[in-house]
């Protein structure tokens, strides 16, 4: 009777597990895009990571600012990578991701040469598929060597 309880037990964790990591996985397609869109400039990568209704939001200078994101795509990924890509290429990292249901949440960090981003990423299963639904960002500038 123990046995049988602990193989149940054992399968059910497993079983938990692996839905978990599968989920994560997921989760990390929309992030991945939005880091190949950063590296490429291409702004489809760009559209597949975000939903297509949603803000990018940030504080610079005391003053809250809001951007959608059509807006942000338009003007942040022209198409071409950023004159500096050789030094930021090994610069982009997914620091974390917490899951719970159909809500998530990604810490992203791009670390370039004269300036390091936090994007706060929050996302949403919506159809099946997870999109950005939100972005906020920290800004911190590198001073000059």
């Amino acid at each position: 009777m123990k046995y049988t309880f602990f193989v149940i037990a054992f399968v059910v964790f497993a079983s938990s597990a692996f839905s978990q990591e599968s989920e994560k996985a997921a989760v990390r397609v929309p992030l991945e895009n939005y880091l190949k869109a950063h590296a490429t400039g291409d702004p489809a990568y760009a559209r597949k990571a975000f939903n297509s209704v949603g803000n990018m939001i940030w504080v610079k200078d005391g003053k809250y600012s809001i951007e959608s994101f059509d807006h942000f795509i338009t003007r942040a990924f022209t198409g071409k990578p950023a004159a500096d890509e050789a030094q930021r290429k090994d610069h982009r990292k997914i620091e974390s991701i917490d899951i719970a249901g159909n809500a998530a949440i990604a810490k992203i960090v791009l670390d370039y040469p004269t300036v390091k981003f936090t994007d706060y990423m929050t996302l949403l299963k919506i159809d099946g598929e997870w999109k950005i639904v939100n972005k906020s960002y920290y800004a911190e500038p590198k001073g000059s060597k």
